[in-house]
C-alpha cells in the first residue's frame, strides 16, 4: 500500500469521529437574540440561557439582552432565573426570541434530596436546610465542613484547631445529644452512609436532616442529624471543561501583648531578685507566625450522550499554614458515571481517591512539661531575653519555669508528618419494576490508610536525653455498605401515595499499630529506623469491629397537596450490644398543612406559601465502642514461685443489659413566603430528651476491680431551642440585592446522672503540667460542661481579713476568693458553677449584590454568649514566675499600685476560679467576595462559555473582648467523650487565619 492510500484510509476513518466531536461547528449555526423581561417589563441581567442536550450557553447582559448561536431550527432553548418560571422554547423559524419570565414559587418545586430518596420543597414534613454549591465553594477552604459555617440555622461548625491546615471539623445539629458517644452529625455522599466527603468544587448541594421525621429512617445514625451531600453529575451534551484557581495568602488575626525582654527581667527580679536579665529581646510570636500560602486548582470534564453521563474532576489543594513547620498537601479526583441500559435499569458508579500529607507543629498538648510543649503555648511562655541559639550555637532553654524547647526549635526540629490515603466506591442498579414500582440496590466500599510520624531529635529537650525519640501509628479503616430497598409511587386523583422499604447491611473495621524508641546512633533518620532503637519504649496493636444490619421503611401521603403525612421506621442490630438488646427501634411521624394552597388564601397577594409541620420522633445511638459490653482484662505482672510473670487482672464488669441512646424529639414548624416568595421565612421550636445514657456508674472499692466503674444506662439530658431562617429578595431587576439571615438557640440541660451525684474528672480538660483538676462538670439540672471552680474576689489589700485555708494566700498582694457557705475558712465547699460555654445564640447574614457582570458577597457569623475558659492566660498570669506573662503584668499589685485585680508576682498555687473565664461573644466578617463575569461577546472570541475572575477576604474582622488569640477554639476535644464535655476551653490552640484570595473560574 503506497503513502496516498494509507493517508486516504487514515483520512476516511478519522472523518467520523472528526465529526463526532466537532460536528456542530462543521454546520451553519443559527443566531438567535432577544430580550428578557420580567412581567412588568423590567429586563432582567443574568439570565440562563442553553441549548437543550447541547453544551452551548450565555446570559443576559445589564439591559436583558442575549445572542446565542444554536445549531439547526429543532434546537430547544432554555432560559432560568432565581426566582422565575423556567421556560422552554423551540427555535422554528424565528430569528429574534423575546422572553418574559413570571415570578414563581419555583423553590416550593425544589427537589429536595432526603434518606433513600427525594421530595418536592413543598412535600417536606421535616425539617430541612439546603446550601447550594455558590456558597460551598464561596472561599477557598480544605473541606466542604467548613463552608457550613453559618449557613443553616441549628448547625454547629468549628474547627478543632483554629486554622490549623487539615484541622479536624466538628459539626454539631442542634446541640450535643449524648455524653459519652459522639454528637457529631453523620455524613451521607450519595447514599454512602459514613462516606468521606468530596472536594468543596465537586459537590452540588447540601442537605441537613434535623428532626426525627427526617432522620429517623436512618435509625441509630439520626440521632445527631444527618447532612445528605450530593456530588455534581454530568449533563447530556457536548463535553464541558471547568477549570477554577485561586491563590490566597493567610496571617494570624492577632497576638498576645506578652512582656519584653525589659519588662520579663523586671516582674522576675521581683520573685527572684538575684535574677540576671539575658541580653535579647525576642518576640517568639514574630518568630513563628508567618505568611501562609494556599493555592487550590480544580479541572473537572463533564457530558453526556442520549443514555450516559459522566462527572471527572480532579483538585490539587496546597496549604503552607501561617505557623512555622505546619502544611497540607492533597491531590484528589472524584468520578461519576451514570448509564441508562433502557428504560427500565439505570446503573452508575461514583468514586474518590484522595491523598494528604500534613505536616503539624505541635500544638493543643496534653501537658507541657520539660520538653513536651507545643509551638505555641511556648512562644507565649518562653523567656522573652532568651536568643533563638546560645553562644555555643545550641538552642536556648528557658531561664524561668521547665525546660522547654524554644518556640523556634519546636517548629523546626520535632517532625511530625501524617499521610492519609482514601479511596471510596459506590456502585448502583435501579431497576423499575413495573408501573410506580422500583427497586434500587447499592454497594459501598471505603478504606482509609493512614501512617503518622513523630520525632524528636537530639536537639529536642525531649531527644537530648535518650539519643532521639521516634514513633510510628498506622490505623487501617475499612468501611461496607449494601443498601437494598424497594420504592412504590401512586398518584391518585386526590393523593399521591408513596412508600420505602428496605433493608441495609454495615461492616466497618479498624486495625491500628503503634510503635516507639529511643536510642538513635543518628538523627537522619528519623522515625524509619525505629528497629536501630537501643530502647523500644511502646508497642501496642488493636482491632475493633463492628457490624449494623437494619430494616426500615417510610410512607407518605399527600392529600390535594394540602394534607401531608409521613411515617418512617428502622429497626437497628448492632454487634456492639450484648443479645438482651442488640436491636432498637426508631419511629417517627410528622404531618404538615400547606394553609397557603386554601381557598382562602389561594389568591391572596400577601401570602404565597403559608405550611404549618409537626413531628415527632426517635432516633438512636450506639454510644459505645465493640465489645463495651463485656468484661475487659488488663495486663499485669505477678509473682508465682517467686518469679515474675505476665498475667491478666480483671479491669471491668461486663454488662449484658445494656441498650441504646434514644432521643425522643418533637418538632413544631412554619414556612411563610410573601409577596411571591420575596419574603421566606423559616422557623422551628424543638425539644429533645435523650435517655438511656451510658454512663459510668461507682462501684465499691471492694469490688476488686482496678477500674471500680460499671458502664450502664442511667442518664439523661435535654436539647430544646428554636430557629429562624429569613430569605429576602431586597432588590431586583438589573440591580439585585439578596438576603438571607439565620439565627439560632439552643439550651441544654442534664436531667440526671447515676445517683444523682456530680461527675468531674471525666473529660481530662487541664493541661498536665498544670496539676489541676478538671473545669467541666456534670450536674443534674445544669448544661453539659459548665465550669466549676472558685469565684476570685480580687486582691487582697493590707488591713484585710485574710481567709484561712490549705492552698490560699493570706497576704497582701495575695489573690481573694469568696468565702460563699459563710464558715469563715476557703475549701472545696467553696466551689460553684463559674461559667457556661453554650452560647445564647448564633446567626449568620449572608448579602448577595449584582450589578451587570459584578457580583460581591458580604457573610457574617457570630455566636453571642458562651464563656471560654483560658488555660493560657491562667499559667502566664497567675505571676509565679514560671513564664513570661502578659502586659496585664504591668499593673500588677504593689505598695505603689494597690488599686488592681491583678495579683502581685509571688509563688502561689494556680487555682481555677472565674478569673480565667471570659465571654466568648463575637461577630466576624467571614467572607466578602468581589466577582466579575465578562460579557458574551469577549467570551465568543475566547471560544468560552464563561470567564469570571475574583478577590475575597476570609476573616477580615472580628468583634470581640475575648482576651485570647480567637473565641473559636476546642482544646482535648478529640474523643466522643471529651467533645461533648470539653466546651470553650483554649490552650495552646492554633491562632484562626485572615485569608486575601485571587481566583478564576473559567468554562469552555
Amino acid at each position: 500500500m503506497n503513502a496516498k492510500q494509507t493517508y486516504l484510509k487514515i483520512l476516511k476513518k478519522s472523518i467520523p469521529i472528526f465529526i463526532l466531536m466537532f460536528g456542530t461547528g462543521l454546520f451553519a449555526q443559527i443566531e438567535i437574540t432577544g430580550t428578557v423581561t420580567s412581567d412588568d417589563g423590567v429586563p432582567i441581567p443574568g439570565v440562563n440561557i442553553s441549548v437543550q442536550n447541547e453544551a452551548i450557553g450565555t446570559t443576559t447582559d445589564f439591559d436583558g439582552l442575549y445572542k446565542i448561536e444554536v445549531p439547526d431550527e429543532s434546537s430547544v432553548l432554555l432560559f432560568s432565573y432565581v426566582g422565575y418560571t423556567d421556560q422552554k422554547i423551540t427555535v422554528g423559524s424565528q430569528r429574534k426570541i423575546d422572553v418574559t419570565l413570571s415570578a414563581s414559587v419555583e423553590s416550593l418545586d425544589q427537589i429536595v434530596v432526603v434518606g433513600y430518596g427525594s421530595r418536592r420543597k413543598k412535600d417536606l414534613t421535616g425539617s430541612v436546610v439546603s446550601v447550594e454549591a455558590e456558597d460551598i465553594t464561596a472561599y477557598p477552604s480544605a473541606t466542604a465542613q467548613q463552608t457550613l459555617q453559618g449557613r443553616a440555622a441549628g448547625v454547629s461548625v468549628q474547627s478543632a484547631n483554629g486554622g490549623e491546615p487539615g484541622a479536624d471539623i466538628r459539626i454539631r445539629v442542634r446541640g450535643a445529644t449524648s455524653i459519652n458517644a459522639s454528637s457529631d452529625a453523620i455524613f451521607v455522599v450519595d447514599g454512602f452512609v459514613g462516606a468521606a466527603l468530596p472536594a468543596p468544587e465537586d459537590i452540588a448541594s447540601i442537605q441537613v436532616l434535623k428532626d426525627a421525621s427526617a432522620t429517623a429512617i436512618y435509625g441509630s445514625r439520626g440521632a445527631n442529624g444527618v447532612v445528605i451531600v450530593t456530588t455534581k453529575k454530568g449533563k447530556k451534551g457536548r463535553m464541558r471543561i471547568d477549570f477554577n484557581t485561586s491563590y490566597s495568602t493567610q496571617t494570624v488575626t492577632n497576638t498576645l501583648d506578652l512582656l519584653n525582654a525589659e519588662q520579663f527581667g523586671d516582674y522576675i527580679q521581683e520573685i527572684n531578685p538575684g535574677y540576671v536579665r539575658g541580653s535579647a529581646d525576642t518576640d517568639w510570636q514574630d518568630v513563628i507566625f508567618k505568611t501562609g500560602q494556599i493555592a487550590n486548582h480544580q479541572i473537572a470534564l463533564s457530558g453526556g450522550a442520549e443514555n450516559v453521563d459522566y462527572y471527572l474532576s480532579g483538585t490539587f489543594f496546597d496549604q503552607n499554614g501561617a505557623v512555622l513547620g505546619s502544611g497540607l498537601e492533597r491531590f484528589s479526583f472524584t468520578n461519576n458515571i451514570n448509564i441508562n441500559f433502557s428504560d427500565r435499569l439505570k446503573v452508575g458508579m461514583n468514586a474518590l481517591g484522595r491523598r494528604s500529607t500534613r505536616e503539624g507543629a505541635r500544638t493543643q498538648e496534653s501537658t507541657g512539661g520539660t520538653g513536651s510543649a507545643g509551638a505555641i503555648s511556648a512562644a507565649f511562655r518562653f523567656s522573652p531575653d532568651q536568643g533563638i541559639r546560645d553562644a555555643n550555637g545550641d538552642f536556648t532553654l528557658p531561664s524561668v519555669g521547665d525546660d522547654i524547647d524554644n518556640p523556634f526549635a519546636t517548629t523546626t526540629q520535632i517532625f511530625n508528618e501524617s499521610v492519609n490515603d482514601l479511596f471510596q466506591t459506590n456502585v448502583y442498579a435501579d431497576l423499575k419494576l413495573f408501573e410506580g414500582l422500583s427497586f434500587k440496590s447499592t454497594l459501598g466500599y471505603n478504606v482509609r490508610n493512614n501512617r503518622e510520624g513523630t520525632f524528636f531529635p537530639t536537639t529536642t529537650v525531649r531527644g537530648a536525653g535518650v539519643g532521639g525519640e521516634g514513633s510510628i501509628q498506622t490505623i487501617k479503616q475499612t468501611n461496607i455498605l449494601s443498601e437494598n430497598y424497594f420504592t412504590y409511587k401512586n398518584d391518585l386523583s386526590f393523593a399521591k401515595f408513596s412508600a420505602t422499604v428496605g433493608y441495609s447491611y454495615q461492616k466497618e473495621r479498624s486495625e491500628r499499630v503503634t510503635t516507639s524508641g529511643a536510642g538513635f546512633l543518628d538523627d537522619g533518620f528519623s522515625f524509619w529506623n525505629l528497629d536501630g532503637a537501643a530502647n523500644l519504649l511502646f508497642i501496642e496493636s488493636r482491632l475493633l469491629e463492628s457490624e449494623l444490619a437494619s430494616y426500615y421503611g417510610r410512607i407518605n401521603f399527600d392529600i390535594l397537596d394540602k394534607y401531608l403525612i409521613t411515617f418512617n421506621a428502622r429497626q437497628d442490630g448492632s454487634s456492639t450490644f450484648s443479645a438482651n438488646n442488640k436491636w432498637g427501634f426508631f419511629p417517627s411521624g410528622a404531618i404538615a398543612w400547606n394553609m397557603g394552597d386554601e381557598s382562602f388564601l389561594q389568591n391572596s397577594n400577601l401570602i404565597s406559601q403559608w405550611k404549618w409541620r409537626v413531628s415527632y420522633g426517635l432516633t438512636g445511638n450506639r454510644a459505645i465502642q465493640p465489645f463495651g459490653t463485656l468484661a475487659t482484662y488488663e495486663d499485669i505482672i505477678s509473682i508465682q514461685g517467686g518469679e515474675l510473670v505476665n498475667a491478666v487482672a480483671l479491669q471491668r464488669l461486663a454488662n449484658d443489659n445494656l441498650k441504646w441512646e434514644t432521643t425522643k424529639q418533637f418538632n413544631v414548624g412554619v414556612n411563610i413566603g410573601l409577596f411571591n416568595n420575596r419574603i421566606s421565612l423559616t422557623a422551628d421550636y424543638y425539644d429533645m430528651i435523650t435517655e438511656d445514657l451510658l454512663l459510668d456508674r461507682p462501684l465499691p472499692e471492694t469490688s476488686g476491680l482496678s477500674n471500680p466503674v460499671q458502664l450502664q444506662n442511667v442518664g439523661s439530658l435535654e436539647n430544646k431551642g428554636f430557629e429562624i431562617e429569613l430569605s429576602t429578595r431586597n432588590l431586583v431587576g438589573a440591580f439585585t440585592w439578596n438576603t438571607n439571615i439565620n439565627f439560632s438557640r439552643n439550651r441544654n440541660k442534664v436531667l440526671e446522672l447515676p445517683d444523682g451525684e456530680d461527675i468531674r474528672d471525666i473529660g481530662n480538660s487541664s493541661p498536665g503540667h498544670l496539676l489541676l483538676p478538671d473545669v467541666p462538670i456534670l450536674r443534674e439540672g445544669q448544661p453539659v460542661g459548665v465550669y466549676f471552680g472558685y469565684v476570685y474576689d480580687g486582691v487582697y489589700q493590707n488591713g484585710d481579713t485574710f481567709l484561712p485555708g490549705a492552698i490560699f494566700e493570706q497576704q497582701a498582694g495575695g489573690e481573694r476568693y469568696r468565702d460563699l457557705n459563710g464558715d469563715g475558712e476557703l475549701n472545696s465547699d467553696d466551689q460553684t458553677i463559674i461559667g457556661n460555654p453554650h452560647p445564647d445564640f448564633t446567626f449568620g447574614i449572608n448579602n448577595t449584590f449584582a450589578y451587570k457582570g459584578f457580583d460581591l458577597n458580604v457573610f457574617f457569623q457570630g455566636a453571642v454568649g458562651g464563656d471560654m475558659f483560658n488555660f493560657t492566660l491562667l499559667e502566664l498570669n497567675t505571676l509565679t514566675g514560671s513564664s513570661n506573662a502578659t502586659t496585664e503584668a504591668l499593673n500588677r499589685w504593689s505598695l505603689t499600685n494597690p488599686n488592681t485585680n491583678v495579683p502581685s508576682a509571688a509563688q502561689r498555687t494556680r487555682i481555677i476560679s472565674s478569673r480565667w473565664v471570659y465571654d466568648g461573644s463575637y461577630a466576624r466578617l467571614k467572607n466578602i467576595t468581589l466577582g466579575y463575569t465578562f460579557n458574551e461577546r469577549l467570551l465568543e472570541k475566547l471560544k468560552m462559555t464563561k470567564l469570571r475572575v475574583y478577590v475575597s477576604g476570609q476573616n477580615l474582622v472580628t468583634f470581640t473582648d475575648y482576651p485570647g488569640l480567637d473565641p473559636e477554639v476546642l482544646y482535648r476535644s478529640d474523643s466522643n467523650s471529651r467533645s461533648n464535655i470539653n466546651l470553650g476551653l483554649d490552650y495552646g490552640s492554633y491562632p484562626n487565619v485572615r485569608s486575601y484570595t485571587l481566583g478564576l473560574n473559567v468554562s469552555f
